[in-house]
């Protein structure tokens, strides 16, 4: 039996928290792992910190690829559903599955052969270079698995059921939050195995999340059948129908992740430091982006779905709600980052210099953190509806404009890395405010997906 649930009808407020708090659930997950593996990783050193760091932003780069296919799938699913067309919602999701296994082998493989190149390209150190060449050669194996599961977690939130996502993804990042220790630091006949071991545990628990969805698969917890997934043809009118979708969110996170891996060219100019301290600032972020996520991912189904049954004006109810929820959301994790971030920073470090230039960087984005929800969940909305290009055209301009500000802030007005922050958070203050405008005048509406 499955768990999907219409999002057409019925109080609006319980339909957003009922789909936002699994993802929410997994998301809280996510950002256990992001903390244990910064912990565990800074036991090693600050330049093992920076190494991750900087792999973070190709980590970066391989989910932004994986958007061209998970927003289409999300998008003409959850179309589908509301227009009860359940077995084209299973089509269009099987086909969405064979597009994701083909693109992470291909990407997967192109990440094995540039890491090192790419590490480079950052001006990381020797030293850090070769820590990150480590965790991106075993991190690329895992490529394949991440495209399928992801995509496997779009379909099953299209359908209106968020659940066994959140099942899937608490049983993975538990299992990789065990694993993380023993494969850093060995134990018994497991030998040590530095950065090298966080990739591994992601390799094994994604594994483990794909098994875990075919278990569930198994068991009838979709409401469409994805049986045209064990053929091996690709439809290529429905993928070039996704493609044409998650393309233009592609292409805007691509730039998004290459502004960052040139910005932090001018951040490593202050030091492995500054790098380290930029990598503690990222996981704290990460309160509001994946609390900001959910609650994106969650309109973004409900969007959809109400677009496909013909209720816009429920459709936009639901997303500016949601807006204001994130709002909420943002000013929390402001006042955490204002009134602890001397603390917060410790966590991850014990060395006095990471943490007081991890300090002044949590008490900048704090200034950003609610602007920050509205730019993600406007995106998910925009999504949802299938109309991709807005987004798109906000932040590429609105990320480009952060290489010469930070440069400018950071080295010509002196502000030193300071400047840097100051370039993120008035830059994303600035995309929230364009993105609010533009979905405001509601020509979203009237998008097709097919």
């Amino acid at each position: 039996m499955s768990d999907s649930r219409p999002l057409t009808s019925g109080p609006m407020y319980r339909a957003i928290i009922s789909l936002a708090w699994p993802i929410a659930a997994a998301m809280f997950m996510e950002f256990a792992l992001a903390i244990t593996d910064f912990f565990w990783i800074g036991r090693l050193g600050a330049q093992e910190q920076d190494a991750m760091t900087s792999c973070l932003i190709v980590v970066w780069t391989i989910f932004s690829l994986l958007q061209m296919i998970t927003i289409g799938v999300n998008a003409i699913v959850a179309r589908n559903y509301g227009a009860d067309n359940i077995p084209r919602a299973g089509y269009v999701g099987g086909q969405g599955v064979k597009l994701a296994l083909l693109s992470g082998l291909v990407f997967g493989a192109l990440g094995m052969l540039s890491s090192e190149w790419i590490l480079n390209f950052m001006d990381a150190g020797p030293q850090v270079i070769k820590f990150g060449v480590s965790y991106l050669s075993v991190f690329f194996l895992a490529t394949p698995l991440f495209f399928v599961t992801e995509t496997l977690g779009a379909v099953f939130r299209a359908s209106g059921n968020t659940r066994i996502p959140m099942i899937v993804s608490v049983f993975g990042v538990g299992l990789n939050i065990i694993l993380d220790p023993i494969l850093i630091f060995g134990w018994g006949p497991v030998p040590a195995m530095g950065i090298a071991g966080a990739a591994w545990g992601t390799v094994l628990s994604l594994g483990a999340d794909l098994a875990l969805y075919g278990f569930f698969l198994g068991r009838g917890k979709l409401s469409c059948s994805l049986s045209d997934i064990r053929k091996l043809t690709l439809d290529l009118k429905t993928n070039l129908s996704l493609l044409k979708i998650g393309v233009p969110m592609t292409v805007h996170y691509l730039v998004f992740v290459g502004v960052y891996a040139v910005v932090i060219q001018v951040v490593h100019k202050f030091g492995y430091v500054a790098g380290a301290a930029m990598g503690i600032g990222n996981r704290m972020e990460a309160i509001t982006f994946l609390g900001a996520t959910a609650l994106a991912l969650a309109a973004s189904a409900i969007v959809g779905q109400n677009l496909g049954a013909n209720k816009p004006e429920r459709a936009a109810r639901s997303a500016w709600i949601t807006v204001g929820m994130g709002v909420v959301l943002g000013a929390a994790a402001s006042a955490l980052f204002f009134i602890f971030p001397s603390q917060l920073a410790g966590i991850f470090t014990q060395d006095a210099a990471v943490v007081e230039v991890a300090r002044g960087y949590l008490i900048i984005l704090g200034l950003s953190q609610s602007f920050m929800a509205i730019e993600i969940i406007l995106e998910g909305c925009f999504s949802g509806a299938g109309n991709t290009v807005p987004p798109m055209v906000i932040s590429i301009p609105g990320s480009l404009i952060r290489i010469p500000m930070a440069y400018y802030l950071a080295i010509e007005l002196g502000l030193g890395i300071d400047g840097v922050w100051w370039t993120f958070s008035i830059s994303t203050a600035a995309k929230a405010a364009l993105m609010a405008y533009w979905f405001s005048r509601n020509g979203w509406k009237n998008k097709s997906v097919e």
